[in-house]
């Protein structure tokens, strides 16, 4: 709850002394509330101001709980316990992102902080007015449903993308297996940003020459099968950034690996899971980001619709040691292997 300062006369004081102990923790269905403070008391510029976040994290996956960490961790640092957080997980279901959001809204949270697509929607449809911060988001045009970003400029909507260049992914299929004839994209088709990650791939491949197949998803439950068409019919398979496979990479791995059929993954988390290599970014470094623009809302005023979405500052070639053995691939010598 937002810390009220009542400036009265003395009749008032009893009224701010009791108002000074209350607090108001936004329950939601589908997540554990949880509030964290650190850092130096009084770091929010010596106010007795306490800002109050609300966090729908979509599902649980080391990708998106980097972020989430980074995002707190950036805030923690600026404002030390002038912060709290109520740390919600939406485990994967659309309707627990909009429980959630709509109770952040119900206890007027000063931000919040949505992370994956499907978060970001349901803070969208929960509210117009209070600030929104996004991570872990593709492409947030593609997202929100708009055909460009200038559309949503002015509202209240910022953040930071996790997408890695296209092209580059691209390239990374050709350098490791250059005699491939067809690439199956394998992703779920109820994510827009991974649909749109599909798109990009599919016109770098096709620049190269390089057939291709999209094997959608509609859920979870239909991985296993179409993992288990897609290896039979192509050479490589592409997985986007895609919280679905990303929540299932385990079962992919069972059907890949025995197929010998290498994955190129949008993501390291993915690419742990399942994948030979990726071209990584680090999930925490958009999170930080994504707080340090949410001080930036909080404390210097800053409009969140009129902030640009940021981006990763580097991105970096990574490989899977475990799998590259299995399948008898050496990966040149600038890739990095994913620490255990």
């Amino acid at each position: 709850m937002k810390m009220k300062r009542i400036l009265a006369a003395m009749a008032a004081s009893a009224m701010l002394f009791s108002m000074a102990g209350c607090s108001n923790d936004s329950g939601s269905a589908g997540g554990t509330s949880a509030n964290n403070g650190g850092g130096d008391a009084g770091a929010a510029g010596g106010s007795d101001k306490v800002y109050n976040i609300g966090i729908c994290q979509l599902v649980e996956h080391p990708a998106l709980d980097a972020a989430t960490e980074g995002f707190m961790t950036a805030l923690k640092d600026k404002l030390g316990d002038s912060v709290k957080f109520d740390n919600q997980n939406a485990q994967n279901e659309a309707t627990n992102c909009t429980t959630i959001c709509n109770n952040f809204v119900s206890s007027n949270v000063d931000l919040i902080m949505a992370n994956a697509t499907g978060s970001l929607q349901a803070a969208s449809s929960a509210t117009s007015s209070i600030p929104i911060v996004g991570t872990s988001i593709t492409n947030y045009a593609t997202a929100m449903g708009v055909a460009d970003w200038v559309e949503m400029k002015g509202k209240n909507i910022t953040g930071t993308s996790d997408l890695a260049p296209i092209e580059e992914q691209e390239n990374m299929i050709v350098e490791l297996f250059p005699e491939v004839k067809q690439v199956g994209i394998l992703y779920c088709s109820a994510e827009a940003n991974s649909k749109y990650q599909a798109t990009l791939m599919e016109a770098a491949l096709t620049a190269d020459g390089i057939a291709y197949k999209e094997y959608s998803v509609a859920d979870s439950n239909e991985i296993q099968a179409m993992t288990t068409t897609a290896v039979s019919e192509c050479d490589v398979l592409y997985i986007p950034t895609d919280n679905t496979i990303a929540n299932a990479t385990e079962t992919v791995k069972n059907v890949v690996v025995p197929a010998n059929i290498p994955v190129i993954a949008g993501e390291e988390g993915i690419c742990q899971g399942c994948g030979v290599a990726s071209l990584s970014i680090s999930y925490y470094d958009i999170g930080y980001k994504a707080g340090e623009m949410a001080y930036d809302i909080l404390v210097n005023g800053k409009n969140a619709g009129d902030m640009d979405i940021e981006f990763a500052p580097k991105v970096e070639k990574k490989y899977n040691a475990e799998i590259c053995q299995s399948l008898g691939i050496t990966p040149p010598e600038d890739y990095v292997e994913i620490a255990e």
